[in-house]
């Protein structure tokens, strides 16, 4: 098994909680890719407009919301300590994967 580049793990890490909190949090959004841009745009991570996606989900599916609020703050504080070289990866990284969604269809 190979390590992981030390510049590549603090992403791969917020994959990993993204597949936890991404697919109950992201269910009813019409634009998947667009609300996590949204929520990692700016050098902080928009934990308001994330516990707004988390509020509508906790009044939906509130069993479901309840694992995924620590994952969503952890997110946010593991997004917020990154540099901005790995933002602007991340953020390509989820404007590429937009792209190849919209390409197999």
């Amino acid at each position: 098994m190979t390590a992981m580049s030390p510049r590549l793990e603090p992403i791969h890490h917020l994959a990993q909680q993204s597949r936890v909190f991404g697919p109950a949090l992201l269910a009813d959004a019409d634009d998947p890719h667009a609300e996590l841009l949204a929520m990692v745009w700016g050098p902080r991570f928009d934990r308001e407009h994330a516990l707004g996606l988390w509020a509508r989900l906790s009044q939906r599916r509130p069993g479901e919301a309840v694992p995924v609020l620590p994952a969503l703050l952890s997110a946010a504080d593991r997004f917020d300590a990154l540099g901005t070289p790995v933002q602007q990866r991340l953020r390509r990284l989820i404007v590429r994967h937009q792209t190849l969604g919209a390409a197999a269809m």
